[in-house]
């Protein structure tokens, strides 16, 4: 009997701990960033035919950092912004951990990002992205974003 007490006390100590629960997936986040993952596709491609279908046209693309002005503030409309989407100024633009905040059809996407050109890094800083869902979509509204090219991660 005290053979067998021992044993099982000894089992219940090598066992795994209780199995904690996978999350199950959030596809409204997923929504969210596919529009801007689509975004950044055409960025690398130089198309900005296919960047102006993923926005909505009365968005604005507003820069900070080094990159603006002297004002410290860069603004422009998506139309103009499309003229900097060619295919000889093509870029690489990624974000990292992804903060989505969802409340309807509203959204927010605030992401550190990382710019490259022909693979070396160009400049970094935060993208804030809003969304809107139009007609069943989800479209890129605004973007704003800093900028600098320091202290920008090498990976």
């Amino acid at each position: 009997m005290i053979l067998s007490l021992l044993l099982a006390a000894q089992a219940d100590t090598t066992r795994l701990p209780p199995a904690q629960p996978i999350p199950a997936p959030d596809f409204e986040t997923a929504n969210i960033l596919t529009p801007i993952q689509q975004l950044f596709a055409t960025f690398e491609a130089g198309d900005s035919a296919a960047m102006l279908r993923l926005i909505h046209p009365e968005g604005r693309v507003t820069a900070t950092g080094t990159r603006a002005t002297t004002s410290g503030l860069r603004q422009m409309n998506w139309t103009e912004f499309a003229t900097h989407v060619t295919p000889t100024t093509r870029f690489q633009e990624s974000i990292s951990d992804p903060a989505v905040e969802i409340d309807g059809d509203i959204a927010m996407v605030w992401a550190p990002f990382v710019v490259r050109v022909g693979g070396k890094v160009s400049n970094c800083g935060v993208d804030h992205f809003d969304l809107v869902r139009d007609n069943g979509a989800w479209k890129v509204m605004n973007l704003t974003f800093s900028s600098r090219t320091t202290d920008c991660p090498a990976q």
